[in-house]
């Protein structure tokens, strides 16, 4: 039973991130829409999709398909092209932050040692909020 339900968020998860991609590359689309280059055409455009990478999310690992972008506006600074880098699925993750806190967690607990036993259960005996570090003011 667990399985069906697991899969079912693990679809939700992706088709609502897939989503958002694509709604995140139509809005920058449309942001410069109007900008053209000497020959008429729209300097920024869709372009298909970048190859399917897997990403670990609390809900389980999904395979996301992120819309790409040529974007062939120049910075006038330095004179290179200007290039979009999603906010929501940025190139180098393969982990939600969650996620990566959760591993890192683990690793400190000393998960892969024979103590670890003994220090998840004293982890798990303190209150929640002294569970999570907080961050500096």
């Amino acid at each position: 039973m667990s399985s069906v339900i697991d899969e079912i968020v693990r679809e939700g998860a992706q088709q609502m991130l897939a989503a958002a991609l694509r709604a995140e590359v139509a809005a920058y689309c449309a942001q410069f829409a109007d900008e053209r280059d000497e020959n008429g055409h729209r300097l920024v455009v869709r372009n298909g999709y970048h190859e399917p990478r897997e990403v670990t999310t609390a809900a389980g690992a999904i395979e996301v398909h992120a819309p790409r972008v040529n974007d062939k506006r120049v910075d006038p600074e330095t004179g290179e092209r200007v290039r979009f880098s999603s906010a929501i699925l940025p190139p180098w993750a393969r982990k939600t932050r969650r996620w990566s806190r959760c591993c890192r967690c683990c690793t400190c607990m000393g998960s892969r040692r024979r103590t670890s036993g003994r220090r998840w259960a004293s982890f798990w005996a303190r209150p929640r909020a002294c569970r999570r570090p907080r961050s500096p003011s």
